[in-house]
């Protein structure tokens, strides 16, 4: 009986674009390297982002940082998961560094505006802001490891098999890491009575 994952004459799905460009960047390929961050820098940018603070003084210098260590990672990067997923996990940690040294820096807190067009309450608005400036603030005070653990969960919305795929961690070691990640913030969130009502949890 033939192998139904294997059969005869079967076609396998096409890459990507940017998995094709990312093969051709890899081997040095300039206009491909070009193309290739034309299409993943959005996305990019919004990882950076969404930990820096829209606001962040070093949200571009940020980016900028990915953005070469992508282009210097791609010789390394073997075509086993998503260039985009390959970038993204580039950004996280270089966004989580950025934020660490500008916490060192005390170079102040995040002044985002809410959106105007936004609809919700005043009181949902400043309960999402204080729960994302928790979030960005914790990133800065945690093991480099656990931050980023952190960050791929809540920012890229991976699951912890797919954290382990691009972090090359075992499973049981990121489960480990996020479970000492929100410890963390839940012994960040009981110091700060203020904080908790904002959070809307119990401390």
């Amino acid at each position: 009986m033939a192998d139904p994952l294997h059969l005869p004459g079967a076609v396998a799905p096409a890459p990507s674009e940017a998995m094709l460009l990312a093969r051709q960047a890899g081997r040095g390929d300039e206009v491909a390297t070009g193309r290739l961050l034309r299409l993943l820098a959005p996305r990019l940018r919004s990882v950076v982002r969404a930990i820096m603070g829209p606001a962040h003084p070093d949200l571009d210098d940020a980016l900028q940082l990915a953005l070469i260590g992508f282009v210097q990672a791609l010789p390394a990067f073997r075509g086993e998961c998503d260039p985009a997923g390959y970038a993204s996990t580039i950004a996280v940690r270089n966004a989580v560094a950025a934020r660490r040294r500008a916490r060192v820096r005390e170079s102040g807190r995040d002044t985002t505006q809410p959106d105007p067009g936004h609809t919700e309450t005043p009181d949902r608005i400043a309960a999402a802001r204080a729960r994302q400036e928790v979030l960005r603030e914790l990133l800065a005070d945690l093991p480099p490891e656990q931050a980023e653990t952190l960050a791929m969960r809540v920012v890229l919305g991976w699951s912890l098999d797919e954290i382990a795929v691009h972090t090359g961690a075992p499973v049981n070691t990121v489960r480990s890491r996020m479970r000492l990640a929100k410890e963390a913030m839940r012994r960040r969130i009981e110091a700060d009575t203020g904080l908790a009502e904002a959070l809307e949890v119990d401390p």
